[in-house]
């Protein structure tokens, strides 16, 4: 399949469902509640059998380490972009912890940087961004989750035993799962599952879910703070991942996964995170919807016709 129609089937898998989502979500009684049950079929049945067959046909080397340290590499980068950012913004309190959560979470994983690395490299691209984004739980509950944590009136607590046992780590496990196999030399079956139909499902799904829990009327104020947003995501990081690429010597495959993760968007934990402590949800998903947006519209378009010119 050419490269332009994959950008244009990603293009409607995201803005299809995230427009029927805003369209429907009035005939819900409860749309967020409608939200988290169709993210847990998705973290518990979709995503889990693609990662662990994508992951189990990969071939084991020392590189593949180069992942999930390029993505910890990148999200702490963030995170310190937004604590120069947010004080010059005007940010207090509440409003400063989202925008440097923001800043720091971004959009790796399966329905957007790990969607973008199966398009230009298909199901290797897709077992290496899964390899690439091992590093977000421990991240999220270790450092985000503390400083969200810290000094809020937050009513989340969680230990580690409910922690462990979250459908939200299912993909994680997945992935522990094939780097088991793999290591025990279990090779994969001659089979060829649909893992289009699977991933395109999920993609939608996500997008669908996003659409019944935005609110369109909280996004333009925040004018300043998308375009410090779009800096850190879209310049600062992909800037870092750049001077990396320069200097580490690593395989053409990992190569492009780190250059495609770096331009990610915020996250959707980013949102997730500021409900769960009690900060600024409003304008979460405000920067989130934004951020999103510009880099559908515009980097998207940018790296598929990179790719196009032979560049990536």
């Amino acid at each position: 399949m050419p490269i332009i129609v994959k950008f244009i089937l990603f293009q409607l898998l995201i803005l299809i469902p995230f427009s029927a989502g805003i369209i429907v979500k009035k005939y819900f009684a409860d749309p967020a509640a409608t939200s988290k049950k169709i993210i847990m079929v998705n973290l518990m049945v979709l995503e889990p059998p693609v990662i662990l067959w994508t992951i189990w046909g990969l071939t084991i080397s020392p590189e593949l380490a180069f992942l999930p340290a390029a993505g910890l590499l990148m999200v702490l980068a963030g995170l310190f972009a937004g604590n120069i950012l947010a004080p010059l913004l005007g940010l207090e309190g509440a409003g400063r912890k989202t925008f440097i959560i923001s800043s720091s979470l971004a959009n790796h994983g399966f329905t957007m940087g790990g969607f973008i690395c199966y398009i230009f490299l298909k199901e290797t691209g897709l077992g290496l961004s899964s390899i690439f984004i091992s590093y977000f739980v421990p991240y999220t509950f270790l450092v985000i989750f503390s400083y969200a944590r810290a000094g809020a009136g937050s009513r989340y607590r969680a230990g580690l035993r409910d922690f462990l046992a979250s459908y939200q780590n299912m993909p994680l496990y997945a992935a522990l799962a094939a780097l088991a196999l793999l290591l025990s030399g279990v090779r994969r079956p001659a089979l060829d599952p649909p893992l289009e139909p699977l991933i395109m499902a999920s993609v939608a799904l996500y997008y669908w879910t996003l659409g019944l829990t935005v609110n369109m009327k909280e996004i333009l104020p925040l004018r300043g703070e998308h375009a410090a947003l779009a800096a850190v995501r879209f310049l600062v990081i992909p800037g870092l991942a750049c001077l990396l690429l320069l200097v580490v010597p690593m395989g053409g495959d990992i190569k492009t996964v780190i250059r495609i993760q770096s331009f990610m968007p915020a996250a959707i934990y980013s949102v997730v995170t500021s409900v769960l402590f009690d900060l600024d949800p409003r304008r979460a998903s405000s920067l989130f919807v934004v951020n999103t947006l510009l880099f559908i519209l515009i980097v998207v378009p940018a790296m598929v016709l990179l790719r196009q010119a032979g560049v990536w």
